[in-house]
């Protein structure tokens, strides 16, 4: 049988494209090369999409007239290689939900800080009482949302790999926070590939459409001339003396668009460190481009709550406090972390090492952490070459241990933070678990009434 689309991928994405093209009449077929969960097969059963699991069959795929992959599946596969040189049109989830949606897009991408931003942003206009959606990376997928499209707006979190299969995609707000090296192999070990693929997030922009950037980070600042499109731009800026849209002023955020200003205190904003007051601007500048006010922009600020993992404050005990920072994979992430917390620090990291540079971070780590406490299989590369920089390193591969020896190390006032720089599979499922599992361990230690266990070292 030939069928007019074929979905690769059976995830959140995969199903959400299916579940449309199927509203649409375009006679879809999911194709899933691992197995399917089963609540994802009882939704396909359920709306009458065939599909298969454990393979894909290239004489069905090849006959389609359209194809939307999957993000995580690279553009050079063979598969997709021969669909091209068959003429097929290959495209993403978001790219397709697009041509079916009438309302507004805020789309947000960048190396770290997407999530954040894009529930913050979320929440911002939600709290407003605007009709919204959340798709991408978070939420569930604009395909199926846009089946009902009973939306004026949609917060998208985007990724490259998102990015690189969108072409019609239009943004009415774009919003860049940072560019730094990150899966570069699947753009040829190059910088300028992973660079160009997240400015296409400007692509067919026009002059009423808005692109807010944060200007102090260099190779965003630097490639500004690979921007597509007419957008406006909103810069941001930390420096105190910027003149940007965008801006520090002693202990205030200014946020202009065009002569309307407003100027809201650092003191109220609800995340930790220096790159979440971009991230929070972002969200803000977004929120008043749209023309929020001051005072719900304000009241959502004091009601949103991060996702899971990202700087996730725990517990406090005797004075110390514990964070879950589990989803700093890298070591950009694990920068923000260090930079962003005033206390003296006992650090626990480690996992799978990806060839970190921890350069990056080496002054940060000789100011501000007392002990290390290394939480993986291999921790060669962290011992390694902190060894001279931290006075106290620990080895462990159990996260009780790891916590009991963060408690005994640590004083009334310091901070234990989980920031790993690393993947988590070699102890844990994904980091999700390994930021469960610690603060499970934290909750365990509070309920111990923070009692000191005496652990050799």
């Amino acid at each position: 049988m030939i069928y007019e689309t074929v979905i690769l991928g059976a995830g959140e994405s995969g199903i959400g494209a299916g579940l449309l093209a199927k509203a649409k009449g375009l006679n879809p077929f999911v194709s899933e090369l691992k197995s399917i969960e089963q609540s994802r097969k009882e939704e396909l059963v359920a709306a009458g999409i065939p599909f298969e699991e454990g393979y894909h069959s290239a004489d069905i795929i090849l006959q389609a007239g359209l194809i939307i992959k999957s993000p995580g599946i690279p553009d050079d596969v063979a598969l997709l290689k021969k669909a091209r040189n068959a003429g097929i049109s290959i495209i993403n989830e978001l790219e397709f939900a697009f041509r079916y949606t009438k309302a507004k897009i805020i789309a947000i991408t960048g190396t770290n800080g997407k999530t954040t931003t894009t529930l913050l942003t979320y929440h911002l206009l939600k709290t407003a009482g605007l009709k919204v959606g959340l798709a991408g990376n978070v939420g569930y997928s604009l395909g199926q949302q846009v089946i009902k499209d009973e939306f004026d707006y949609y917060v998208v979190e985007v990724s490259s790999f998102q990015l690189d299969g969108m072409y019609e995609f239009k943004a009415n707000i774009a919003i860049l926070l940072n560019i730094t090296p990150d899966h570069l192999d699947r753009y040829g070990n190059k910088i300028e590939n992973y660079i160009q693929s997240k400015f296409r997030i400007t692509q067919n922009m026009n002059s009423d459409d808005s692109f807010v950037y944060f200007d102090d980070d260099t190779t965003i600042h630097n490639n500004l001339n690979r921007k597509s499109g007419k957008a406006r731009d909103f810069p941001l800026s930390l420096n105190q003396q910027s003149t940007c849209p965008g801006h520090l002023k002693g202990d205030d955020l200014i946020l202009s668009v065009g002569e309307d200003s407003i100027r809201i205190s650092r003191s109220i904003l609800p995340l930790i460190g220096k790159h979440n007051i971009v991230n929070s601007m972002a969200a803000m500048l977004a929120a008043k481009i749209i023309g929020i006010s001051k005072e719900f922009i304000i009241g959502g600020l004091q009601t949103f709550k991060n996702a899971p993992h990202r700087l996730e404050k725990v517990a406090q005990i005797h004075g110390v406090e514990y964070i879950n920072d589990s989803k700093a994979t890298n070591v950009d992430a694990v920068y923000y972390a260090l930079d962003g917390i005033d206390t003296s620090i006992i650090w626990i990291a480690g996992g799978i090492d990806k060839g970190n540079d921890y350069g990056l971070i080496s002054e940060l780590v000789g100011q501000k952490v007392k002990a290390l406490i290394c939480l993986g299989k291999n921790n060669e590369p962290l011992t390694s070459y902190f060894n001279d920089k931290v006075k106290t390193i620990i080895e462990t591969q159990d996260i009780r241990q790891a916590l009991e020896t963060s408690q005994m190390l640590a004083n009334s006032g310091d901070t234990v933070l989980l920031s790993p720089a690393c993947s988590s599979f070699d102890l844990f499922n994904n980091y999700e678990h390994r930021g469960d599992r610690f603060k499970e361990e934290v909750m365990h230690l509070k309920s111990q009434n923070g009692h000191k266990k005496e652990v050799a070292l």
